[in-house]
């Protein structure tokens, strides 16, 4: 049985969710959103509180179970808060420059890397060396994210790169003389 499917999502104050057929529709303060849910499980809405239920065992739907209800509860989140992913920029001379919408990088490379900021998320830099994107939308914040931290990975040799704010990067020895 799916751990995260058995859970009910509660809806908080200020956000509504109705129900027609296999879709969702989920309002809030900042963000309305649908979503279109398989046949392989039933939504229900009862006193403010959303249940998913796989409609048979088969492994399809067991899958679909735990799915759909966390989509539906990063909707519940997206519609009342923001989602929000930090990265840090490591390396000499490189910097972050919001200009509009492109986020302009210059990562060492013989060019500044000018990335489209896409509608949905706003990106902020605090400091030349941090961004800040926000979103409603999880999935899509992640993704800008991912795209923006692809342009220059994090290197296990000197630690220059893009990464994730708290995330470790494994620290290789070089060459023994």
């Amino acid at each position: 049985m799916s751990r995260i499917g058995k859970q009910p999502v509660a809806l908080p104050d200020g956000v509504s969710a109705t129900l027609s057929g296999q879709t969702i529709e989920i309002k809030g303060p900042k963000d309305a959103k649908s979503f279109t849910a398989t046949d392989d499980v039933t939504i229900t809405i009862e006193d403010g509180i959303i249940k998913v239920t796989p409609r048979g065992k088969s492994k399809r739907a067991r899958q679909q179970w735990g799915m759909t209800r966390t989509v539906i509860a990063n909707m519940v989140h997206g519609a009342k808060d923001n989602f929000r992913q930090e990265l840090e920029i490591r390396g000499v001379g490189y910097r972050a420059a919001v200009q509009g919408n492109v986020l302009r990088l210059n990562l060492g490379y013989s060019h500044d890397v000018d990335f489209a900021i896409p509608d949905g998320v706003t990106v902020t830099a605090p400091k030349q060396t941090e961004l800040v994107i926000e979103g409603t939308d999880k999935q899509l914040v992640g993704q800008v994210a991912a795209n923006i931290r692809d342009w220059r990975r994090p290197e296990p040799y000197k630690g220059k790169g893009i990464r994730y704010k708290g995330e470790y990067i494994f620290q290789k020895e070089g060459k023994k003389k």
